[in-house]
């Protein structure tokens, strides 16, 4: 049966040709093994570091604080003639009337009227106002009580061969920047200087605007026949200028370069040129017309420097920074972080040189650039000559009170 034959053979040969056609299997994969990952070392131990220093202390501020009080802890207050003292107080309410605090302490002052007595006057006082005693900030109550006066000194509208020195009023270039509107806990302070590009630079010092000479950017109101006399002026604050043709020109105090105080008394003392009984104003004045090589030098030693405005002519004392005339003998310059501005303050102390007792009522009229901290004072005599020598004499101890309206509790009290 060959068809069946044929067949048989044709599957055959299809089943060899597809054997011949397939691969072999792949030979298995061999077994692979990861290596081992070294064990990396250990990190070094760090060194020991100590750990911060504490921070400093903070400073102990100057100002001062109150510590509140009644009448009988003030010695003297008895004894004291208060009308002498109601000039000032009366100057002060033109300025404090319409602060709430004071209005109705000085509606009542007015009230009492020109033609009042020493009994009526003492009575308002004690049943209005409460006595704080000014403490400082490391808990003491006594500091430094020293004298200033209105100078009279000679010069010139005109610059000429003995009036060469001048008395400046406000530069152009003085900037003065407000600090409250950015940090409100330094609203009683201001920065100023002088402007370099966009940068606020130091103001000139007292020995560079000397050097600066004619290109100091400031008008000169007058010129003065004195150096040293000068500098007490501008040291005071205030003064007259006596002209050749016998009028006198009122100055004040305009402003000021920014730097802060350094007494040349002191200054002297450093230098072993005299001893501290002798640094007086007589005794720096004295020492300045024996060495005047070495004026520029002494005078430089304090880089403050004030400039001045002119002042309407008049009889009365000078304009403090309260804004109100001076009252001889009755106002003192306090520093106003601790004792308000026209607030009546009952002083403690003792007459220039003398243990004899100088106790009395007077208002906080003034601020000075070496009035600085809690019990600080300085004392006005008045004007001229006598008032300058007691001023120039005075460096006491002293005691101070600030009288406050009943009721009122100050930002400065003591906790």
């Amino acid at each position: 049966m060959p068809h069946s034959f044929l067949r048989r053979a044709l599957a055959a040969a299809t089943l060899g040709l597809l054997g011949a056609c397939a691969s072999p299997p792949p030979p298995p994969c061999p077994e692979t093994v990861c290596p081992v990952c070294p064990v990396c070392p250990s990190c070094p131990k760090c060194p020991e570091v100590a750990p911060p220093p504490p921070p400093p202390p903070a400073a102990v501020p100057d100002t001062g604080r109150l510590r509140a009080t009644g009448f009988g802890a003030l010695p003297g207050f008895d004894a004291d003639r208060l009308l002498e003292a109601l000039p000032a107080l009366q100057q002060s309410c033109t300025r404090l009337g319409e602060v709430p605090n004071w209005a109705s302490f000085c509606t009542g002052l007015r009230a009492l009227g020109e033609a009042t007595d020493e009994a009526s006057l003492r009575a308002y006082l004690t049943a209005s106002l409460q006595p704080w005693q000014v403490i400082n900030a490391d808990g003491s109550d006594s500091g430094m009580v020293t004298g200033y006066y209105e100078p009279l000194i000679r010069g010139r509208l005109a610059r000429d061969a003995q009036a060469r020195w001048p008395i400046h009023g406000v530069p152009d270039d003085l900037v003065s920047v407000e600090l409250a509107g950015v940090y409100p806990d330094l609203a009683k302070f201001r920065l100023r200087g002088r402007l370099e590009g966009s940068r606020l630079k130091p103001y000139w010092t007292r020995g560079e605007i000397a050097r600066l000479g004619a290109d100091l950017p400031a008008p000169v109101l007058l010129w003065a026949e004195d150096p040293i006399e000068l500098f007490f002026l501008q040291v005071q604050g205030s003064g007259r200028v006596a002209l050749p043709d016998g009028r006198h020109v009122r100055i004040g105090y305009a402003d000021q370069n920014g730097h802060p105080y350094v007494s040349i008394g002191r200054w002297l003392i450093e230098q072993g040129e005299m001893t501290l009984s002798e640094a007086s104003m007589d005794g720096i004045k004295g020492w300045a017309a024996a060495h005047p090589e070495r004026l520029g030098e002494l005078l430089s030693a304090n880089p403050s420097y004030v400039f001045f405005r002119q002042l309407p002519a008049g009889d009365g004392g000078p304009i403090g920074a309260l804004g109100v005339p001076l009252t001889d003998g009755r106002s003192i310059a306090v520093d106003p972080r601790t004792v308000p501005l026209g607030a009546p303050v009952f002083i403690d102390t003792t007459e220039p040189n003398s243990p004899r007792p100088l106790r009395r009522l007077v208002a906080a009229q003034d601020t000075g650039g070496a009035i600085k901290g809690g019990v600080r004072a300085d004392f006005f005599w008045g004007f001229g000559p006598e008032a300058g020598r007691r001023a120039g004499r005075m460096r006491q101890d002293g005691r101070l009170w600030v009288l406050l309206p009943v009721g009122h509790r100050p930002d400065q009290a003591a906790p």
